[in-house]
C-alpha cells in the first residue's frame, strides 16, 4: 500500500529512505532500538497542544476533526511543541478515530465528551460500514507527514492510530464509556462477531498505519487506551491477536505499544510485538520491566498531574523515573498519559530541560 502526495503521484521511496535516514541516530530512535544513547529522549503524549496558547489561538474556531484534516494546519500544530519544548520526537496531529471518520462512519468529536457515533455498531451488517482504509481516504495525511519530514529534519515524526479494541469500543458504546458493557457484551456474548469486527478494525488501523510509515514518519504508535478494562487471560484471546497483526506489518519501523491501566497486561502487550511497551504512571518502571521482560524497550511515566506540583517535587520525581529507567535496556521519557490542558507549558519545558542533563 502506498501513500499518495498532494499532486496525486506516489512518495518516492528515496524521499522516504532520507527522512528515515536523517533521524536514525536521534536519541529516540536509538533508545527504541535499545542501543546506547547520548541522553533518555523524552516527547510527550497529547504535546501538539493541549496546553500551548499558541495551539489554542490556531485551533480557535476549527473543530477538531476539520484541524485534522487540513494539513497546514497539522503540520503546523505539529511542530509548535517541538519549537517550544525542544522534544526528543514529533507526534504527528490526528485522532485516533480520524481513519474511521475517513472510510465514512457517521462520528464526530464532540468538544468536552470525546468522539460520538451517530448510529452504533450492533450486528454483522455494521461490518459493512467498515471497508479497508486506502490512502485515497486520506490524502491530507500523505500531504502533512511530508510537510513536517522536510521541516524536521534529523528530529523523528512519530505516526500513530488507535488499536483495534479501542476502536470496537468506541464504535460499539457509541462513544466514551467508563465500564464498556456493550463492548464485553459483545465480544463475550458473540465471539465471532467480535472477531470479525476487530479484523476489520485491524485491517483499517494497519491500512492507517502504513499510509503515515509510506509518507516517512521514523516510529508509529499503535494507542490502546482502553484495553485496560480487560483482564489478562481475556486480552490473550480476544484482542492479542489483532494488535499483533497490525504491528507485524509495520515492523520497518519502531513500534511503541501503549495503553492506560495495563499493568496486569504489559506482558502479553509485549507479547504482541512492540519494540517499545509504553508504560502509565501506576506501575513503578522498574517493575514494568520486570512484567514485560527482556528484549523490548519501554516509555513512560511521569503522573501528568506531578507537573502541578512544586519545581523541586517534580524534579525529584523525574530523577526517580530516569533512575527506574535505567533497569530497561532502552527508556524513552513520556509522561503516564497525555498531557492535561491546564498544564503549565513551562513545567513541561523544565522536565524536558532535567531529561536532557540526566539530573
Amino acid at each position: 500500500m502506498v501513500g499518495m502526495t498532494a499532486d496525486g503521484s506516489a512518495p518516492t521511496s528515496a524521499a522516504r529512505n532520507a527522512a528515515r535516514t536523517a533521524t536514525r541516530e536521534s536519541a529516540f530512535v536509538k533508545a527504541c532500538h535499545r542501543e546506547p544513547v547520548p541522553h533518555t529522549p523524552v516527547w510527550f503524549m497529547r504535546q501538539a497542544g493541549r496546553a500551548l496558547p499558541e495551539y489554542r489561538a490556531l485551533r480557535e474556531g476549527t473543530e477538531m476533526l476539520q484541524a485534522c484534516t487540513t494539513p497546514d494546519l497539522v503540520t503546523e500544530i505539529t511542530l509548535q511543541p517541538v519549537r517550544r519544548y525542544g522534544v526528543d520526537a514529533a507526534i504527528f496531529f490526528s485522532d485516533i478515530v480520524v481513519p474511521l471518520k475517513a472510510i465514512g462512519v457517521d462520528l464526530d468529536i464532540v468538544p468536552g465528551v470525546g468522539p460520538v457515533v451517530a448510529q452504533p455498531f450492533r450486528t454483522e451488517q455494521d461490518l459493512d460500514r467498515l471497508p479497508a482504509l486506502t490512502p485515497e481516504h486520506v490524502p491530507y495525511v500523505t500531504e502533512a507527514v511530508q510537510a513536517l519530514t522536510g521541516e524536521l529534519g534529523a528530529t523523528p515524526l512519530i505516526g500513530f492510530a488507535g488499536a483495534p479494541f479501542t476502536l470496537a469500543s468506541y464504535l460499539v458504546e457509541g462513544g466514551p464509556s467508563k465500564n464498556h458493557a456493550a463492548t464485553k457484551a459483545l465480544m463475550y456474548g458473540q465471539p465471532a462477531l467480535w472477531s470479525a469486527l476487530l479484523d476489520r478494525l485491524a485491517t483499517i488501523t494497519l491500512g492507517f498505519l502504513r499510509v503515515q510509515i509510506d509518507a516517512g514518519v521514523s516510529a508509529v504508535q499503535l494507542f490502546d487506551s482502553w484495553v485496560g478494562a480487560l483482564p489478562a487471560a481475556d486480552y490473550r484471546a480476544y484482542v492479542q491477536p489483532h494488535s499483533a497483526r497490525v504491528l507485524a506489518a509495520v515492523a520497518d519501523v519502531p513500534r511503541i505499544h501503549f495503553g492506560v491501566g495495563t499493568g496486569e497486561l504489559l506482558h502479553d502487550m509485549g507479547q504482541a510485538g512492540a519494540d517499545v511497551v509504553g508504560v502509565d504512571w501506576r506501575v513503578p518502571l522498574s517493575d514494568a520491566v520486570q512484567r514485560i521482560g527482556p528484549g523490548k524497550a519501554v516509555q513512560g511515566n511521569l503522573d501528568p498531574t506531578l507537573v502541578f506540583a512544586p519545581e523541586e517535587v517534580v524534579a525529584r520525581k523525574v530523577r526517580e523515573t530516569l533512575e527506574q529507567g535505567r533497569a530497561a535496556e532502552g527508556h524513552v521519557f513520556n509522561l503516564g498519559h497525555g498531557v492535561l490542558p491546564e498544564t503549565d507549558p513551562d513545567a513541561l519545558l523544565r522536565v524536558v530541560e532535567l531529561v536532557h542533563a540526566g539530573l
